[in-house]
């Protein structure tokens, strides 16, 4: 597809406790064709998006009542909405701090209005495309099909592919998988989770030889992508 097709108008959550630059931000999306609402302080956010969620959220870091690294590690852990983190850090850490949360994005003040709304574009014009990845999952059965082969899966494995499959193309962290495939706060490692990416990737490869559907992201994490 090209990069001007059309999105539909989207509902955009800015998270800004400095008036003027919400309402720079707001008027600019709201100039591209897309509903705005703003909010200035962190502890009504997480609420707000299990209420009614988003379709984008620009979110500051520095915020009262709740910092936006921190809403962003709650929102991780029931949502995918896609989060764009704003801020007047600029060192590495913080980057890949707010990265290993589960942000989408991340944009540093100063910045220009029109990248941030162009940026946020292209967030959305990923999410906006149906991609078939032949993969079939059956929530209720814990059971998975690629491309009409089952794969009998582990109920790790499943929630693994769920999750990577669910999201083609984004890279998950080790952390971000961790927290998706155990729900019993057990103590796991990095390496346990390479291990059940390796019995994955093997499960899938009997199903399509050919295709190599799960791929490392050196120091970051994995992703699906067909």
């Amino acid at each position: 597809m090209g990069g001007n097709e059309e999105l539909r108008p989207a509902d955009i959550l800015i998270v800004e406790d400095e008036p003027k630059l919400a309402n720079l931000l707001r008027d600019y999306f709201q100039a591209a064709g897309h509903r705005v609402t703003c909010m200035d302080e962190g502890l009504a956010v997480e609420p707000a998006v299990r209420v009614a969620p988003p379709d984008l959220i620009l979110l500051d870091i520095m915020l009262p009542g709740r910092d936006g690294l921190d809403i962003c590690r709650a929102l991780r852990t029931f949502s995918d909405v896609p989060i764009m983190l704003v801020t007047a850090r600029v060192e590495e850490v913080d980057r890949l701090l707010g990265l290993d949360l589960g942000a989408d994005d991340y944009i540093c003040k100063p910045f220009s209005p029109r990248e941030v709304v162009a940026r946020a574009r292209a967030i959305l014009r990923r999410r906006s495309r149906t991609v078939d990845t032949g993969v079939r999952l059956e929530t209720t059965e814990y059971r998975a099909t690629f491309k009409g082969i089952d794969l009998d899966l582990t109920p790790v494995e499943f929630r693994l592919l769920s999750c990577l499959a669910g999201s083609p193309g984004r890279v998950f962290s080790r952390n971000q998988l961790m927290d998706r495939l155990y729900d019993d706060n057990r103590i796991v490692t990095d390496r346990t989770v390479d291990s059940h990416v390796k019995n994955l990737r093997r499960k899938l490869q009997l199903a399509s030889p050919d295709e190599e559907l799960i791929h490392s992201i050196y120091g970051v994490g994995y992703k699906f992508e067909p």
